[in-house]
């Protein structure tokens, strides 16, 4: 059995005590974390080897973006991948288990898009569409490569019980028809399937977001789900479980997203 959390962290430096805290009260086998801001060797590696993470890889980038992953198990090999040649840190990547015999695993932080859905007027969103499309035909290629599993921050919240309003966030970058529909156009084709909504019905919300704006986020509970799993075909079988820890939102400064866990089972 294997547990996989993906996190966006906003900020790994600052944030480090609640990374801390997961690790030792989750204690997945591997941590995929988004949005770390600070560079590759800014990262700090020494605190989470004293946690049980001997193994990291790293892509980041000063005050931006930026990916990681971390393990109590080696990765048979890592690589890092650019899109829309712009030079950020959106990628990760990692071989699990012995050569040729374990699987892929793709951390990605997709652009957020700025505020407005128009790519006419905000280069922030016409970047958001451009990744998604360079997104989806590098999917449909790694899909082709045996077991593969892809996490991460993608800033899409696709359904319609993935928001709290589908109706008032419709105009609302994230949730507009234009984002959800190359989100699932690149799913689908590369035929990969959202272990999320596998495990929670589509009637039932699902959010892995809360905007710091809301003065108590529970109560609100206006959420989104923009923090995704997925797997292709050659992996699907050994998923039995998924986990939102939405506790992880009260924290002491928490990040505005929380983990989500995957545990996939032996082969065989």
């Amino acid at each position: 059995m294997l547990n996989i959390a993906t996190w966006n962290i906003n900020s790994v430096r600052l944030r480090l005590p609640i990374i801390r805290r997961f690790l030792a009260e989750v204690a997945p086998d591997i941590l995929c974390l988004q949005e770390i801001k600070c560079t590759t060797d800014q990262f700090p590696r020494a605190e989470l080897r004293k946690a049980g993470y001997p193994h990291i890889i790293v892509n980041g980038q000063k005050g931006y973006h930026g990916v990681a992953i971390v393990s109590r198990h080696p990765f048979a090999r890592d690589w890092c991948t650019g899109f829309c040649d712009v030079g950020d840190a959106r990628h990760i990547a990692a071989e699990m288990g012995p050569a040729g015999d374990g699987f892929i695993l793709h951390n990605f932080y997709i652009p957020a898009g700025g505020d407005t859905p128009d790519p006419a007027t905000n280069p922030k969103f016409a970047h958001k569409l451009d990744f998604l499309s360079e997104f989806r035909d590098f999917l449909i290629e790694e899909g082709r490569k045996g077991p593969v599993m892809v996490v991460g921050d993608f800033n899409v919240a696709p359904y319609e019980n993935d928001v709290w309003s589908h109706r008032q966030l419709l105009k609302v970058v994230s949730h507009t028809p234009v984002e959800t529909e190359a989100l699932e156009a690149a799913r689908r084709a590369a035929g990969f399937h959202d272990v999320m909504r596998q495990f929670v019905p589509m009637r039932e919300k699902l959010y892995t977001w809360w905007s710091y704006r809301a003065r108590d986020w529970r109560k609100s509970d206006r959420g989104r789900r923009l923090d995704h799993v997925w797997v292709n075909d050659a992996l699907r079988p050994r998923v039995s479980r998924l986990h939102v820890l939405s506790e992880a939102r009260g924290w002491h400064k928490p990040s505005d997203h929380v983990p989500v866990i995957a545990t996939l089972d032996a082969e065989g």
